[in-house]
């Protein structure tokens, strides 16, 4: 049995290919329909991974990105478009990132936070999504802050709104819509972590991973993503660079 035929046996063992998508990052995933069921970057990504197999495809959608990988080896999906991060790391092999998505705060008004590094002091509230890589992220990295979770972005802000934090983090193109619902808000400079997108596999598919991780490097030099967040009209997305470390 050669490479590749090692490789469908693992990820399309019965001839389909079951992709996990995340609902909640509409950078990724744009909206309903097509022949899919769904559109956007990550579909496109997906559908290519079964061109390559020769397989067919077929999306498994999550509205959250922890449930994408709380189901990680449970053989739900063989693949997973999601967050790469270290929390995740013991039950999903992550290819390196295709895509980076900056994650910042945005502070309510008559704050007195002016700069991202104003955040993570004694006595601050941050509101975050919980199972979102930026979340993880914050749990893994604060030091004086207190985090508090929401089950949803759209939770999370309405809480915001409501006094329960004094900021507000997510990804920069979801502020970029809140500071526009609630006026007088503002989005400090900087940003406390870039989220890097990437293709996961259960671990301990060492075939299965080397196959995905020569794909995304294949993705970095054509400049693909670049030409999918084009084709979605994507905000916010950003390809990794071809040089960046894997």
């Amino acid at each position: 049995m050669n490479e590749l035929e090692i490789v469908r046996q693992q990820l399309a063992p019965h001839g389909i290919l079951s992709a996990a998508i995340n609902l909640s990052n509409f950078l990724l995933v744009s909206g309903r329909g097509g022949p899919l069921g769904f559109h956007g970057v990550a579909p496109d990504l997906a559908q290519e991974i079964a061109t390559r197999l020769a397989t067919r495809l077929e999306l498994v959608p999550y509205d959250k990105p922890s449930q994408i990988a709380d189901a990680a080896g449970s053989g739900t999906w063989n693949i997973g478009l999601l967050g790469a991060e270290p929390a995740r790391a013991a039950t999903i092999a992550f290819s390196p990132s295709y895509a980076e998505i900056e994650a910042g705060y945005l502070a309510p008004p008559g704050s007195p936070l002016t700069r991202t590094e104003d955040v993570d002091r004694p006595g601050v509230r941050i509101l975050a999504y919980r199972g979102s890589a930026y979340g993880l992220w914050l749990e893994a990295n604060l030091r004086n802050a207190t985090l508090v979770h929401a089950p949803s972005f759209a939770d999370a802000f309405d809480r915001f709104r409501a006094g329960e934090a004094d900021a507000l983090a997510s990804l920069r193109p979801k502020l970029l819509e809140d500071v526009q619902a609630w006026p007088g808000t503002r989005i400090l400079p900087g940003c406390f972590m870039t989220v890097r997108q990437a293709i996961g596999v259960a671990a301990g598919q060492a075939e299965a991973a080397a196959f995905i991780r020569r794909f995304v490097d294949e993705l970095r030099s054509t400049r693909l993503i670049e030409a999918l967040i084009r084709k979605h009209r994507v905000v916010g997305l950003t390809a990794t660079p071809v040089d960046a470390p894997a």
